[in-house]
């Protein structure tokens, strides 16, 4: 398979709205959603995945799938977890699902009931909040520190709300939208407390595939308790794309039966079949890895352009950590500015940045900027346009 760029497939013409979910308007420099820039979307190595799908599995790639998902891929997601946290991992433990966000729905409406509480972290993907409180369940956001949700605040908000606690979720690698890695001694005590008061954790690794730096990530948190009481969720579109709408999650066997046992899984199947099957393709063949440490690469650079871009600019106006992973740059003032301000002036000057309370309870005014949707030069443009927004 073709690798190293995304291919002359990956052009612009039809990113347009109508077409793609959220698109700027033309003189709009977009640092705000979660996306990959058009460039880095690798339609080339889809299209030929695809087709070897197809002729591989044949008709079998059109039917419904195995509830739990294609074998091949699942196979292949637990080689990957088993690998990296040093823990087993079988297929049986693995479920395909339609990535992050539908399989957090899935959690809501199954493992809990409307008026049940879900804990989070005080700062923290926003729309997953939203998924969770459109189930009708009630979001308490948990206080953390620099090194993500504090255990002490967590062991005191399961005890506040004794036996009506669903899980707890946590996005402890990458985090959206600080970037922030939690450490591993961090990692130990919060799998203290939620083991101690048999609560549940919903562990949310959608970026841990982006690691942009030497080191490698902490032992995720299912890899810690060998997957009991954990559920891990993970997600192809942020390595791949966000069109697959595919992605995966781990837990125990009991977790995962009782899943699958659901009606919309019985209806159907698996519930992305023939993405499955494609990516396997990628994953066997070694489509996939390369891809990876092509885009991992791209991103390095877009996120140094910016982050040096800013500092160049403002000094120490803002703190600015360097994220070792992900897609994010969280900056934060050091004066006495009004987070509202910055996000307006920034648009007035042509550049969109998201509110960093949009997020949660921040305790100085915040931004979001992302790197990964535009290209390098079109970064530097922006921070210059962001000099004169915020000067």
């Amino acid at each position: 398979m073709a690798i190293g760029g995304a291919g002359p497939l990956s052009h612009r013409r039809w990113w347009r709205a109508g077409t793609v979910q959220d698109v700027a308007p033309p003189e709009i420099l977009d640092l705000g959603p979660g996306y990959l820039d058009p460039s880095l979307l690798p339609v080339d190595l889809l299209r030929e995945s695809y087709s070897v799908a197809l002729a591989e599995f044949g008709s079998a790639a059109l039917a419904n799938g195995a509830d739990r998902g294609a074998l091949a891929l699942r196979k292949a997601l637990a080689v990957r977890a088993a690998r990296a946290d040093g823990v087993a991992c079988e297929p049986d433990q693995v479920m395909i699902t339609s990535g992050v966000s539908a399989a957090l729905h899935l959690l809501a409406t199954t493992l809990a009931g409307p008026g049940e509480v879900v804990l989070v972290d005080q700062v923290g993907y926003d729309h997953a909040k939203r998924v969770l409180a459109d189930a009708g369940l009630r979001v308490r956001e948990v206080p953390a520190d620099g090194d993500g949700m504090d255990p002490a605040a967590l062991d005191a908000a399961i005890t506040a709300e004794g036996g009506r606690i669903a899980f707890a979720y946590l996005n402890p690698t990458f985090q959206n939208p600080t970037g922030l890695v939690m450490p591993v001694q961090r990692r130990k005590e919060i799998v203290e407390v939620a083991a101690r008061h048999g609560l549940m954790l919903v562990e949310d690794c959608a970026y841990a595939d982006l690691g942009l730096g030497p080191r490698r990530p902490p032992c995720s948190l299912g890899g810690l308790t060998r997957q009991r009481g954990v559920i891990r969720l993970g997600s192809f579109a942020k390595t791949l794309a966000a069109g697959l709408r595919l992605g995966w999650l781990i837990a125990e066997r009991e977790v995962v039966d009782r899943l699958t046992g659901t009606g919309v899984v019985a209806a159907g199947g698996s519930l992305n079949h023939l993405a499955s099957l494609a990516v396997a393709v990628l994953m066997r063949d070694g489509g996939y890895d390369s891809h990876l440490m092509w885009l991992r690469a791209q991103l390095v650079h877009r996120r140094d352009t910016l982050a040096e871009g800013l500092r160049d600019r403002f000094g120490d106006r803002f703190a600015l950590a360097v994220p070792e992973g992900g897609f994010y740059l969280w900056i934060q003032s050091t004066v006495d500015d009004r987070e509202e301000e910055l996000v307006s002036s920034a648009m007035s000057h042509g550049v969109r940045v998201l509110a960093g309370s949009r997020f949660g309870p921040v305790e100085r005014p915040s931004v979001r900027l992302t790197y990964a949707l535009l290209p390098p030069g079109e970064l530097v443009t922006a921070a210059n346009r962001l000099e004169l927004a915020w000067s």
